[in-house]
């Protein structure tokens, strides 16, 4: 049996007085936890967020490009007897381009902004808007930008919602849907 000053076995030694929070990211033996970029991370961020634009997919479309179409140019020159260059770089070539060009199809720009998303949705429902959430996703094969809204009236607790899908790149409401609200705030009531 080991001492009673040693760790156990499994793992380090704890302060038994002090649990440990297992819903917070731990450090690892190097003190290494995971965490955002810090362009990503909008905790203590004062001000409006600006929401990454999708036309920086060009970036690394523009880079498969090139170099599928290096990769072909030195599978034509060198594919016959050459020991480094095989059919696999012709492969490599065509299937980086194809990426490539998929990446600039898919790079919409994103034209509309939150707060203009949530003026169209604010307009679509059809009743005072109180508390309201804005979201970024996209849809279809070409990840076309939408905002998803979801909106509160304006009363006290609540009485209707409302879910909005505004096109991000012409302003266009792609789908809405507007009910009572079923949730219960009684127990919230002063």
């Amino acid at each position: 049996m080991a001492p009673a000053s040693e760790p156990p076995e499994d793992g380090p030694a704890t302060d038994a007085a002090e649990p440990v929070d297992r819903w917070r990211p731990q450090p690892d033996a190097a003190g290494y936890t995971d965490e955002l970029p810090e362009e990503l991370n909008a905790v203590g961020f004062v001000g409006p967020y600006l929401f990454p634009d999708n036309k920086r997919r060009r970036i690394p479309g523009t880079m498969y490009l090139v170099v599928g179409v290096l990769a072909i140019v030195a599978w034509a020159g060198y594919r016959r007897g050459g020991v480094l260059v095989n059919d696999g770089f012709g492969v490599f070539g065509v299937a980086l381009v194809l990426l490539g060009i998929y990446h600039f199809a898919a790079g919409y720009p994103l034209v509309v902004r939150d707060l203009d998303a949530l003026t169209e949705a604010s307009r679509t429902v059809g009743f005072p808007v109180g508390h309201a959430s804005a979201q970024l996703g996209w849809r279809g094969l070409r990840s076309r930008p939408t905002w998803r809204i979801l909106l509160y009236s304006a009363d006290e607790p609540p009485t209707q919602r409302g879910l909005v899908l505004v096109d991000g790149v012409d302003g266009a409401v792609v789908d809405y849907f507007v009910e009572d609200n079923p949730e219960d705030w009684s127990e919230y009531d002063s």
